[in-house]
This record gives C-alpha cells, structure tokens and sequence, in this order.
C-alpha cells in the first residue's frame, strides 16, 4: 500500500461506553433530573449540573489524543489532475437501491457484515445538516424544511438533502423544543448522523469515544503500524454507519442511546447500502477530495423520525466521555453528493 493509499487509513471509529452514570434523559417539557439535589438544581444551570456530576468521568490521562494524522499524503488534494481521477473513492455518495459509481476500485469490497463482528468498535459520532448521501425519494432534492430554503437563520453551513416528512401544519414538526445540551439544532429539520468506526479505537475503554474522531480512528498505534504497511487492509477495518432522520417535538420517537451506533428496530437500520468511500464535510466537494479512504460506508437508505429528546440525550451522553466532545454537540456543514465518476463501482444494497 502506498504512502497516500495509506493515508487513506484514517477516518472513522469505535463503540460506546459511558464513563458516567448518570442517566440524562433529557425530554422538552420533563424533568429528568429527579436525582439531582433541589438545591442544585435551583441554583445551577443543566449544563453546569452535567459538568458537574461527570468530573471524576472526565479525568485521566487520554492516549488518544492529538493521534490525528496532519501534513502532506493526508491533505485535501485535486480529485482530477490532467482530466484523471487522482484520489481514491470518495463519500457521500448516492446509495439508491441500483446505482453503482463509475470509478472502478479494483477489488476493493465494503464490509458487509455488522462492524462489531469483524473487530470495529465506534469512536465518536458526529451529524450534519441535511443528509450527505441521495436516496431518491427519502433524501433529495425534493425534501422539505423549516425556514427560508430548509437553512436556519444565520448559519453559514452548506445544507444537503432534506427528506420527505415535514409538514408545517403538523405541530411536532413546528413546536420548538427547549435544547439543553445540544446546540444550533431545529425541529423539523434533516440531520445526517455519523458513526466512525475503528479497529484501531479504543475500544471497551473510557477513552472509546473521541472528539475530533480522527484521534479514535488512529488511536492504536499497533493497528495503524499494520494498516499504514498493507498487512491489514483499512477498508476492513475503518468503516462509518450513516442513518438520516427528521427531527420531531414528539416523545413517541425517543431513542435513548444514539452514542452507541445505527438503530435497527422496526423500520430502522434494515434497507442498507454498503459501499468504499472517504471522510466527508464542507472542505470537500467534486473538485477538492479527502484523502482519508478508502473505508467502509454502510446507510441506512431511508429516512426516519426522532425526537428532540433523543438528539438531546445524545449530547449529554458525550459530554459525559473523557475526552472533551463538546466541537461535535452541534450540525457539521454538508458535503456535496459526490459525482459518478469519483463513486466506487461496488455499492451492496441489503434488504433485512
């Protein structure tokens, strides 16, 4: 593997464990901090109370840290030089039961079997406003917002598709919610949630989750010896689970434990695109591309209601980890759905 193929190595990682005990389920118009004295809870603010009770939580000594690769082989570079695609497949992508990318990988294949099973555990989870990927009918150019165009009022961040369930005149889509943890978030708005996975994360410990997620992906300095050499194929071992939702003011979609990955129940998690890719974000588009591939990619194809509350208790889960999660408590900008010819020709589309 090259230096560059390897720089690829990097992106995504590992499971969860929370450091804290405190349960935190915070839903608008509830009180969840029953347990929480009087006192402090009358003089002292929700996010206060958090840091307070999870400081014995937070400390110690994180041998993640700072483990992000930096510098040239692992930059943003031009996808095309003289009309040729010079990066590796990139994401996101398209994952719409039939299509396939036009750039031929090789050989290189997803993995296809739930990441817990082949030794990758999640490291961080982030969202972004809007999905990244296109599932026509679920999330495109036809789904529908809250405010001017689906973009909140004063955000600079680029928004990707919206889905299909919002209505203005249904209340759940349109009442605020009372964000404690969270920040810059909106009912009835799409989010795109992340799940960076990683066999080199430190997995089952209090240092699992990491923020930015690049430190949990390259956390094990064994693992990314192995991958960085070609003795361990990183598309095998660095994967990320995508699942698309609308958010609602509404408790009858509450999921309590978003930090530990992808939901599968009922409808959920059970229409699946599995493909290659590469980090994604705003820094990268159709002519600027990540060098952080090729990895993994398994979404859920279609679009989901959920509470507030669960985006909220999410939030307060991570700030209850070791390592400070705080930059990821909020909507990342969209990267644009990547074009065919920078699509990996090997997309696996399941049906549970």
């Amino acid at each position: 593997m090259s230096f560059k193929a390897a720089a690829i190595v990097l992106g995504l990682c590992t499971i969860g464990l929370l450091v804290a005990t405190i349960v935190l389920a915070v839903q608008n118009g509830q009180d969840k901090t029953a347990d929480v004295p009087a006192t402090t809870m009358t003089e002292t603010a929700p996010m206060d109370i958090l840091h307070e009770l999870t400081a014995k939580g937070m400390a110690g000594e994180n041998p993640c840290d700072g483990k992000k690769p930096t510098g040239p082989g692992w930059d943003n570079s031009d996808c095309m030089v003289d009309e040729v695609v010079s990066v590796l497949e990139q994401a996101g992508a398209n994952v719409t039961v039939g299509y396939k990318g036009g750039l031929d990988v090789a050989g290189r294949e997803p993995v296809t079997d739930e990441y817990y099973k082949v030794g990758l555990c999640p490291v961080n989870v982030h969202w972004h406003i809007g999905a990244e990927h296109l599932s026509v009918g679920e999330f495109d150019e036809d789904g529908a917002g809250p405010g001017k165009d689906g973009r909140r009022l004063g955000s600079d961040e680029r928004l990707g598709f919206q889905c299909h369930h919002y209505d203005e005149s249904d209340p759940k889509f349109t009442t605020p919610y009372e964000w404690q943890f969270c920040k810059d978030m909106e009912v009835g708005q799409t989010y795109e949630i992340h799940w960076p996975h990683s066999a080199a994360g430190k997995c089952g410990t209090p240092n699992q989750y990491q923020t930015p997620f690049y430190d949990g992906v390259f956390c094990d300095n064994g693992v990314v010896g192995e991958l960085l050499s070609g003795a361990k194929l990183v598309n095998e071992n660095i994967g990320v689970q995508g699942q698309v939702f609308t958010v609602v003011n509404d408790d009858a979609f509450y999921y309590p434990d978003l930090i530990k990955g992808m939901i599968v129940d009922g409808e959920m998690g059970q229409e699946v695109t599995k493909y290659t890719g590469s980090t994604t974000g705003t820094s990268r588009d159709n002519e600027v591309c990540s060098n952080y591939a090729p990895i993994t990619w398994q979404v859920d194809r279609k679009c989901h209601m959920i509470s507030a509350s669960s985006f909220d208790k999410l939030c307060a889960d991570m700030l209850t980890q070791r390592d400070d999660m705080e930059g990821d408590t909020h909507p990342h900008g969209a990267r644009t759905v990547v074009a065919d010819h920078l699509s990996a020709n090997n997309h696996v589309n399941f049906r549970y």
